[in-house]
């Protein structure tokens, strides 16, 4: 998940990390009273999880409250490479000598985390990293060790700053280490990382990524999520702990396997091609267990979303056998009813299989198919998706 610009500024502040005020506003109102609160020159900020916000127009300088308002008037309901501004932060003005990057961030390919400084901050590091990579150090980190002292210490001197600022920046890094292990975080990123006039090392602009993953020991981190831009199905499925992804198609998707799942996709697509291009509407994944909640939680997710048209359950049977799948799926389509109104199609393997099947077949549910093969229920699908439209 990534965040806000002000939820990382809330995070770097509880570790520490030096940072300057700052107060959100949703309204101009509330942008004026923030900036008069604060004091002096403030930024208004937009709040979009995008880059390029200067250059939109998207970041101010107002040197009073009143053109604090104005600049919040003009930024809030903006349009931002798609995203549009429902809040903006109003950021104490810093006194900037020079600017820096750092950012740390978890490196699968080599399976280590890996950190990058520049005595060159406040610009698009994706391009001086093309441009000029002698100028963006870069310091594979062991995640056994982690950033000590003396790899904090390797870090700025590899970056090469200047040697009366090491310490203090080393200082800081430490810090953004902090954040990013406590909050497991898999990218924790400064952009401009400044020295003020006064010699002090800010964290002017922070980027965090967190790892979903990590939620059950998170519990915190629910308050983050961004109400307003999560997909309303997403979140059900979540709630019922789906293994759930929306896609832009017209057939269902459940299995029990995230290996099977993603198979399954590939053969709707490719049966698709023949039935008008359908395609799949989502990734559900149900897990190992196919009870009758858990399955109606997954029927549910899917029949809401208006785009489906019918429904491809795909399910192997292995510890689960495939007559307790069966049952579940009996019993889920008591529980849905009428809301069950979309056609079925049903493709079960594995453990027990013969009895799964004539447990479907003697219920008998009009909405129902039974199909022999993965092939055979994919073209089904996506036919009755086809005929639906």
């Amino acid at each position: 998940m990534d965040l806000f610009e002000y939820q990382a500024r809330d995070l770097f502040e509880a570790h520490g990390v030096p940072v300057l005020a700052g107060i959100v506003a949703h309204t101009p109102e509330e942008a004026k009273a923030a900036a008069e609160k604060i004091g002096g020159v403030v930024v208004v900020k937009a709040q979009v999880k995008v880059g390029g916000r200067g250059k939109a127009g998207g970041v101010k300088v107002a040197k009073t409250p009143e053109e604090a308002h104005r600049y919040a008037s003009d930024i809030l309901g903006m349009d931002i490479k798609g995203h549009t501004v429902h809040t903006v932060m109003i950021a104490q003005g810093a006194d900037i000598a020079e600017e820096y990057y750092f950012s740390v961030l978890l490196d699968r390919s080599n399976r280590n985390y890996l950190a990058m400084c520049s005595v060159e901050g406040g610009v698009e590091i994706e391009l001086l990293a093309v441009e000029r990579p002698e100028a963006l150090a870069r310091v594979a980190v062991d995640p056994i060790v982690g950033i000590d002292q003396a790899k904090a210490d390797e870090i700025v001197a590899t970056a090469k700053f200047a040697p009366e600022l090491r310490a203090d920046v080393a200082r800081t890094i430490l810090k953004l280490w902090d954040v990013f292990v406590k909050e497991d975080a898999t990218l924790v990123e400064v952009n401009p990382l400044v020295k003020t006039g006064a010699g002090e090392i800010i964290a002017l602009d922070g980027k965090v990524t967190l790892d979903e993953n990590a939620y059950f020991r998170q519990e915190g981190h629910a308050v983050l999520e961004d109400q307003d831009a999560a997909d309303p199905l997403e979140a059900k499925a979540k709630e019922n702990d789906l293994n759930y992804v929306k896609l832009d198609g017209e057939v269902g998707i459940i299995g029990n396997g995230a290996g099977l799942v993603m198979s399954t996709l590939d053969v709707v697509a490719y049966a698709g091609e023949a039935h008008g291009n359908v395609k799949p509407a989502n990734f559900l994944d149900i897990g190992g267990g196919a009870s009758a909640s858990v399955m109606a939680a997954g029927l549910d997710v899917i029949l809401n979303d208006t785009q489906v048209k019918s429904v491809f359950v795909n399910v192997f049977g292995g510890i689960t056998s495939c007559d307790a799948v069966a049952n579940g799926i009996v019993k889920a389509l008591e529980i849905l009813g009428d809301k069950e109104n979309k056609p079925l199609v049903v493709r079960l393997d594995g453990n027990n299989v013969e009895e799964g099947r004539r447990i479907l077949a003697e219920a008998n549910h009009p909405m129902v198919t039974l199909a022999d093969t993965m092939d055979e229920g994919a073209d089904k699908a996506a036919q009755l998706a086809y005929d639906a439209r």
